[in-house]
């Protein structure tokens, strides 16, 4: 399996905006090192260890819906906090959009 860092533009409006500069700024770390030491710590295949993340984080959507896991909260929590901290229309529309997206997201995990 090749592992490509991914890099593109998008317009600002764009409805995925957010989760395409995470998804560009977490891929150019290679994950494999990491999975070889995980594999040869644990005897699991390398495959194995790649399709379980995969499916984990595939699956966490649904399972931030049941547990709203720390990290997810703590995340709106931030969007909000800025937002009022900053104190101007401008920024509570940039949370509500980054709110809505995250929404959407945990949505996606329970469909």
């Amino acid at each position: 399996m090749e592992l490509h860092p991914y890099q593109d533009s998008w317009p600002e409006d764009d409805p995925h905006a957010n989760f395409k500069a995470e998804v560009a700024q977490y891929s150019q770390t290679d994950p494999l090192p990491t999975l070889e030491n995980l594999s040869r710590a644990t005897g699991i295949p390398v495959p194995c260890l790649a399709r379980y993340i995969l499916v984990k984080y595939a699956v966490s959507g649904a399972e931030a819906l049941l547990t709203m896991t720390p990290i997810v909260l703590r995340q709106m929590e931030q969007h909000v906090e800025k937002a009022e901290a900053a104190g101007t229309d401008t920024a509570r529309l940039e949370a509500y959009e980054a709110l809505r997206q995250m929404i959407g997201w945990l949505k996606l995990g329970a469909e």
